[in-house]
């Protein structure tokens, strides 16, 4: 900490300690890590499954999304960790250590389940049917090996995606925390900020539909805005990589409302989606919609 100065000297001191303050930079490399990590190993999952043929390789063998998942298990902690070697908000090592054995294993749970789903798509599986009402499980003997699938679903869309993403926004919004300064430090976005904004909030739309996290991205959302409100009160406004984060999350949520609005009248995805929110997955309108179309 800077010490007080004399009374006759503050002014003086102000403004010579406003100096030497280093002004707050864009954290270009953090993000353009965060941002082709998100695009290539879980974006490209699906995608690379769409384009390569069925038969490319063995079904007993790891697939080439397969290995795109193992990467995103090894790269996605170590840049949660990044994020918060750059932030003034640091948790316990006991904290961190937990939170990034949750996500190994939570995107672990994903990697297993996502895995056997591309198969059983294979053989006739439908995405937008409970487990129990697909043509291929009625059919399924014994009977009993329906539970399993059912356990080993509920394991990757609960348990796995709470592991996975409750620390994931956790470290976004601790580092959010550390993303304000003086209003004599306060700078606006940069060119690049600009150029990765859209592929950040569309990598954030895919979160919140394809792994259903509106909830957790709201609370997340707002704790954003509260925090903003509550810093504007002494002072203090976002830097630039707090008006990157603020207006990806604001053009995320900009778009999961066009999603909603042009599938609002879809009779059979209503269906599937029960309850007040109604937010349908990319791969399920895919499945459901355009891959029949596809083959018509």
């Amino acid at each position: 900490r800077f010490k007080t100065p004399p009374t006759g000297t503050r002014s003086a001191g102000s403004t010579q300690v406003e100096a030497v303050l280093p002004r707050p930079r864009f954290h270009l490399d953090l993000w353009l890590s965060f941002t082709f990590q998100n695009w290539i190993l879980d974006v490209g999952r699906p995608v690379v499954m769409l384009v390569l043929p069925a038969d490319w390789l063995p079904l007993q063998h790891p697939g080439v999304a397969d290995h795109l998942h193992f990467l995103y298990n090894v790269t996605a902690p170590l840049i949660l960790l990044k994020m918060l070697e750059r932030s003034p908000w640091m948790l316990p090592g006991l904290a961190v250590r937990l939170g990034i054995i949750a996500v190994s294993m939570g995107t672990t749970l994903h990697l297993v389940a996502d895995s056997i789903t591309r198969r059983l798509l294979l053989i006739g599986y439908q995405l937008h049917l409970p487990v129990r009402e697909n043509p291929i499980m009625r059919n399924l003997k014994p009977s009993a090996l329906v539970d399993v699938f059912e356990l080993l679903f509920h394991y990757d869309d609960t348990v796995g995606h709470m592991m996975w993403y409750v620390p994931f926004f956790l470290v976004l919004v601790l580092f959010f925390n550390g993303c304000f300064s003086r209003r004599e430090q306060e700078e606006r976005m940069p060119p690049s900020a600009w150029m990765l904004l859209a592929p950040n909030a569309a990598y954030y739309w895919y979160l919140i539909t394809e792994g259903q996290t509106f909830i957790l991205f709201t609370f997340t959302f707002f704790a954003m805005t509260t925090t903003v409100m509550h810093q504007r009160r002494r002072g203090l406004f976002l830097n630039s990589d707090g008006l990157f984060m603020f207006y990806s999350f604001s053009a995320a949520l900009i778009l999961v409302a066009i999603w909603v609005a042009c599938l609002w009248n879809d009779s059979i995805l209503r269906t599937t989606v029960p309850g007040l929110i109604y937010i349908p997955r990319p791969c399920t309108v895919y499945t459901l919609h355009l891959h029949q179309m596809s083959h018509i």
